[in-house]
């Protein structure tokens, strides 16, 4: 008898040990797909922002080429403003 009681321990220890490593196993699963789930919110974020980033440049290259096409035409000169034309009856 004596050796039936350590063979019952170690089934038990067993039978909670699988227990515990069930809860464990689902708590790990539990947590990769939170991971998973902010991993996608993550991830679409950075290619929204992505895009928002390249429109910003393509606006920045526009207003810089429309910045330099002002500065070309203020380097002819002056362009005239109401005040320097004739009136009509000359």
């Amino acid at each position: 008898m004596n050796n039936d009681t350590p063979q019952r321990e170690s089934i038990t220890e067993t039978t909670e040990s699988s227990a515990e490593t069930a809860q464990r196993l689902e708590a790990i699963e539990s947590r990769l797909a939170y991971q998973e789930h902010w991993l996608d919110t993550l991830d679409a974020a950075i290619a929204q922002q992505e895009r928002r980033l390249m429109e910003l440049e393509r606006l920045s290259r526009m207003m810089q080429e429309r910045m330099r096409e002002l500065r070309s035409a203020d380097s002819l000169g002056p362009a005239p403003g109401p005040e320097d034309e004739l009136p009509p009856h000359y």
